[in-house]
Parts: structure tokens; sequence; C-alpha cells
């Protein structure tokens, strides 16, 4: 299996994959109110001491979903992850190391990149889908289409600094399948338990999605 191995759900069916940083196994399961929204894709950040529990509570409670761990840094995250029950692992870099560690463990791997350096290195080991990280400090949707012309070849999931207000200007894009968004889970919505505000979230950003012009799709290019 390449680094980037198939996995339709990601590339097809959600224009937004909530990131989500929680400290609270009981209160991950609360994620299913973004899969009542319609978003079947979840990243669980390994920003916390207890994340992977919230990973493996997740996949426990929902196995509908696709659970992905992000910030993954070297190959202890990737192996704990995917022990942890992790479908999919991001990270805002783009090591070696970590590609191979990835393919070791049969797990794909989104790696971060910003610049085209980064971009073709990438591509070079496998990947085709790629993490462009941190999005709008990096430049923006203008990067995105300024790479279009020498690197065609490559499908984006901008993380960082996104909004509902400002995720149309990227998914406009051609060779941007999906972002990452943080906004969708405050660490308010989780104190107060507000399932039903996080599924009305949800449902608002795959219908300013649509509006926007995004619909699923299947690229074969990039599985």
């Amino acid at each position: 299996m390449t680094p980037q191995a198939p996995l339709p759900a990601l590339l097809s069916t959600v224009p937004v994959i909530p990131v989500l940083r929680i400290d609270d196994p009981q209160r991950g399961v609360g994620a299913g109110a973004l899969l009542a929204g319609g978003l079947s894709v979840l990243e669980v950040t390994l920003r916390t001491p207890r994340a992977l529990e919230v990973v493996r509570a997740i996949r426990g409670a929902h196995p509908e979903a696709v659970v992905a761990a992000g910030t993954i840094l070297d190959k202890t995250d990737v192996r704990r992850a995917v022990e942890a029950g992790a479908q999919l692992l991001f990270s805002p870099v783009a090591e070696e190391a970590l590609s191979a560690a990835a393919s070791s463990m049969d797990c794909p791997l989104v790696p971060g990149v910003c610049t085209p350096t980064e971009m073709a290195s990438a591509w070079a080991r496998g990947h085709r889908l790629l993490k462009f990280f941190p999005a709008a400090a990096s430049g923006g949707p203008d990067v995105l289409t300024a790479v279009r012309g020498p690197l065609p070849q490559l499908r984006f999931c901008p993380t960082g600094g996104i909004s509902l207000a400002s995720m149309a200007s990227y998914l406009a894009l051609d060779n941007v399948r999906c972002v990452g968004g943080s906004w969708l889970v405050r660490a308010a919505d989780l104190e107060a338990q507000d399932w039903a505000g996080i599924e009305a979230k949800a449902a608002a950003a795959i219908e300013a999605a649509v509006a926007a012009g995004w619909r699923p799709t299947a690229d074969e290019a990039v599985t």
C-alpha cells in the first residue's frame, strides 16, 4: 500500500473534516452530533493527554464514522494512533519517516505542506492528497491557485485558520477536495454539551459548501 491509500469517504462525501481537540472520552462520544449533521470523517488532534482514548471512544460508539488522528509528529504517534483505532492520519509536517511508518502500519497519511518543494517531495513519496497547513497564514486560496499550474496532479485539504465564511473560497478550487476546521466544535460547545448546536453547525457547513458549488466527487487520480 502506498502512503496515500484509497479512502473514498474522505475524497467524495464531505466538504469539511472537523478538527476535534477533546480530552474527555465521554464528550468524544458526543461527536455523533457531527455525524447527525452530515459529517462522517472526523479528526481527533493529539494535543490532549487522553486524545487516543477519545479515538477509541468514537470508534466504539460510532463505527460508521471514519476517525482520523491528527498532529502526528513521529513514528510513535503513528503506531499509537493506529493501535487506538485511527483509520487515517493527519500531520502538520511531511517527514519521510512518517510516510514510511504509516505505510508499515497500512494506514493512509495526509502530510502537511506549505511550499512547492514540500508538495513535490510528498508527491514523490506516493502522497496524492496533502494537508495545506497552516492554510490562512501561508497564503490561503491564492497559493493553491498558483500551484495548480506546475503541480496539477496534487489535491489538498487546507487546514488552519479556516472558518465557515472563508471555506467557500477554498472549496471553489478544483485541486481542493475538502477543508479541515476547528470552528465546528469549540471548547464552549463541549463544556455545555451543546450537541444540538454542533449538529446545526455541521449541517450549516454542508449547506454552505453546496451553495458554493461543492459536490461529492470520486477522484480516481488521488486514490
